[in-house]
């Protein structure tokens, strides 16, 4: 079964994934950064980041590249055991660069989240994309 671990639990994590996602669309670092767990790795297709300062510091400098960013996530599988748990989520982004192109990539995460004494964050999260299409 692609979905496993108490009911609770698993609202709080698909609550964690809409909280980065709405995040994405406002642009919100410090809303966005609050997903992370203070030591959190960041694998961004291939560029790994450590600690979520480093994190939202590298999120804030990509963002800046973007005029418009839509970003659209769909758990896909979610496994929870304890205070730890992993998932699989497919995200679907709209990117406007700045010389008036767009980028449509379809990703993936693959994910290891923690429960810490703020609820659930994100202790990992591994990035790629399955399929990018662009236009002028």
């Amino acid at each position: 079964m692609a979905f496993q671990g108490p009911p609770e639990d698993q609202i709080a994590i698909r609550a964690l994934i809409d909280s980065y996602t709405d995040a994405v669309f406002r642009r919100d670092a410090q809303a966005w950064g609050a997903t992370w767990a203070e030591d959190a790795l960041w694998n961004l297709a291939g560029t790994k980041v450590r600690g979520r300062d480093a994190i939202v510091g590298l999120w804030t400098q990509a963002m800046a590249g973007f005029p418009f960013v839509a970003f659209f996530a769909q758990i896909g599988s979610l496994a929870i055991a304890g205070d730890r748990a992993t998932g699989r989520v497919y995200t679907h982004e709209y990117l406007e660069l700045a010389d008036g192109s767009v980028s449509r990539p379809i990703g993936q995460y693959l994910d290891v989240y923690t429960r810490t004494g703020g609820g659930w964050r994100f202790a990992e999260r591994h990035f790629s994309i399955l399929k990018e299409t662009q236009s002028q």
